[in-house]
């Protein structure tokens, strides 16, 4: 039997697949609201002391993201705005809390990469709360490729300019970092600060640029 051209089974897949989008969302934003509000509990987490997160993350979530890094999750959670950031959020930031200190951190890095360029391609993030903007944007900020940096800056410099002045400090917080990263890769293509964790080998400028405040992200 089919049900508006979709199985029993299909349909039982879809409901899992918001439940499950649905759970990402809530946790990494909480209570962020639709006027660029953000949820102070929620900025701890983000800019504070993440790596305090990092057990639970890995509890609730090491499956889940798993089977995102296999590709199993992009078919089905592409398909809607609230679907692909949640995506998103899963490859770049939980990847960060999961794998912390390790190379795997940065593994998911490209195919979160593809899924916001082709969403901007789709103008997907106009349907998002501005938080969720902001994060859809953050991995073109953690790319090593001075294109996306770009592409970054801009597109923080327009959702800063969407929200309204109570909040507008936070947005313009994101776009200094925004600037920031792109000025390190401007410099060096690459951050100086990956280089041990990732075995490579630093020059002598980037080693004197390490020793300065703000070379590390």
């Amino acid at each position: 039997m089919r049900l508006c051209g979709r199985s029993k089974g299909s349909l039982g897949v879809l409901a899992a697949n918001l439940k499950e989008i649905d759970e990402v969302l809530h946790f990494w934003f909480g209570a962020c609201g639709a006027d660029g509000s953000l949820d102070p509990m929620k900025k701890r987490m983000w800019f504070g002391d993440g790596h305090k997160y990092d057990d639970d993350i890995r509890h609730r979530f090491i499956a889940l993201h798993e089977r995102a890094a296999r590709g199993e999750l992009e078919h089905e959670w592409i398909s809607t705005a609230r679907g692909r950031v949640a995506l998103v959020i899963v490859l770049d930031q939980l990847s960060r809390h999961i794998h912390r200190g390790a190379p795997a951190a940065f593994d998911q890095d490209p195919a979160a990469q593809q899924l916001v360029v082709a969403g901007l391609g789709q103008h997907v993030d106009h349907e998002l709360i501005p938080a969720q903007r902001a994060f859809f944007y953050l991995p073109l900020e953690h790319a090593e490729d001075l294109e996306l940096q770009r592409l970054c800056v801009r597109c923080f410099d327009g959702l800063a300019r969407t929200v309204p002045p109570a909040w507008r400090k936070d947005y313009d917080s994101l776009l200094d970092y925004a600037e920031r990263h792109r000025n390190i890769i401007e410099r060096f293509g690459r951050f100086p600060h990956r280089n041990k964790m990732l075995g490579r080998i630093s020059t002598p400028e980037e080693i004197e640029f390490l020793k300065q405040p703000g070379s590390s992200f």
